[in-house]
């Protein structure tokens, strides 16, 4: 594995600071806290603009063509940027779809998304809040050419403004592994219904409720009742995302920490100089390419394919949940009282990284899968 960034990844992410700096301001991420949607038309076009809808989507559905690692360099500035909105599962959603979904289904949704005129997300967890098929209680039944669903899906990420929701959902009697689905559900069907939920970090999660929800059999995602294998290799792709997205934060949390331990003056000298405030940004330095190096890793073998791909992904995880929460902590802690106030910018990050970390597992149940891979 080569561990730098090749010229195009180098380009792709100086192009993306430079362009989310001056679109994606504190502001707009402040102000997207309080939107109903989460996010604006603009950015949002914007984005699409430079071909990172489409990033990883084939150039014959109109995208760039690009890998997985590619996409995880892009998410890394997103989360410097803390940009808001549906992208990350959009994305990953369309690529599912790419993956397993008959030509149709990709002329329909991967094409709409690499334009930006589609928003997508994934429905896995429930109220059990389980990763694993033993969490799937939500229903879907035979209805003459269709299916109905009914069930309860929970913490689904930006449902609330997803034209399509990929619902997971099993066979009536079915256990463990067997008789799982995926279904393409519009997000204005019938019977679906969503609520946006509270949360820390004031990201847009909801609960997905579906009652008697009608689909074509058009709608079936790959294989019926044998989606499960399919979906524990997406799980790879959107764990790895939400590392990259870390990562990108504590970065920006510790340039803003070091900033102000060199500016803030304290019994007539500045901060930083105190021993206490330099072990803290040593060791947020630290966290921060520890957490870069691991996540790549599994980034890297997540787009190879290679043999251990579940192992990296998990041990990434694990590590980047933990190190970056010790990062936006020593931010907290380097900053004192400001740091825990809503007017200033550091709070966003301590936040988000917490949405961030729980988002497909934290830390102990990824040391867990960790264990069991070892066979230990």
């Amino acid at each position: 594995m080569d561990l730098g960034l090749t010229e195009e990844q180098e380009l792709l992410k100086n192009f993306a600071r430079d362009f989310l700096t001056n679109e994606c301001t504190e502001k707009l991420v402040r102000d997207m806290e309080e939107d109903e949607r989460g996010y604006t038309d603009d950015l949002w076009n914007g984005m699409a603009n430079q071909g990172w809808m489409g990033l990883i989507t084939a150039e014959e559905l109109g995208g760039a063509g690009l890998s997985f690692l590619d996409l995880c360099v892009l998410l890394e500035e997103f989360g410097r940027a803390l940009v808001p909105g549906p992208f990350i599962n959009t994305v990953l959603a369309s690529g599912l779809v790419e993956a397993v979904g008959n030509d149709a289904q990709k002329q329909q949704y991967c094409s709409a998304v690499a334009a930006g005129q589609h928003v997508m997300t994934f429905a896995l967890t429930e109220p059990s809040a389980r990763f694993d098929s033993d969490g799937i209680d939500t229903t879907c039944a035979p209805d003459g050419d269709g299916y109905v669903l009914n069930g309860t899906k929970l913490f689904i990420p930006d449902a609330h403004v997803s034209d399509t929701i990929v619902v997971v959902a099993r066979a009536a009697g079915s256990e463990g592994d067997e008789g799982v689905s995926m279904f393409l559900v519009p997000g204005n069907a019938e019977g679906l219904s969503t609520t946006v939920l509270q949360t820390i970090a004031a990201d847009k999660q909801c609960e997905v409720t579906l009652d008697n929800v009608r689909v074509s059999g058009d709608a079936l995602l790959g294989p019926e009742g044998g989606a499960w294998p399919i979906i524990e290799v997406a799980k790879r792709y959107f764990t790895v995302a939400y590392c990259a997205y870390m990562v990108g934060l504590a970065q920006r949390d510790f340039e803003i920490s070091v900033d102000y331990a060199k500016e803030r003056i304290q019994f007539g000298r500045p901060i930083g100089s105190f021993q206490a405030i330099q072990h803290k940004a040593a060791d947020m330095i630290t966290d921060v390419d520890g957490s870069r190096f691991i996540m790549y890793r599994a980034a890297w073998a997540v787009t190879e394919g290679e043999d251990d791909a579940d192992l990296q992904v998990a041990m990434a995880k694990a590590w980047c949940s933990d190190a970056t929460r010790r990062v936006v902590a020593h931010g907290q802690q380097i900053h004192g009282g400001i740091g825990f106030t809503k007017e200033y910018i550091i709070q966003l990050y301590f936040r988000r990284q917490k949405m961030a970390e729980l988002m497909w597992g934290d830390a102990d149940h990824h040391r867990e899968k960790v264990a069991e891979l070892l066979e230990i």
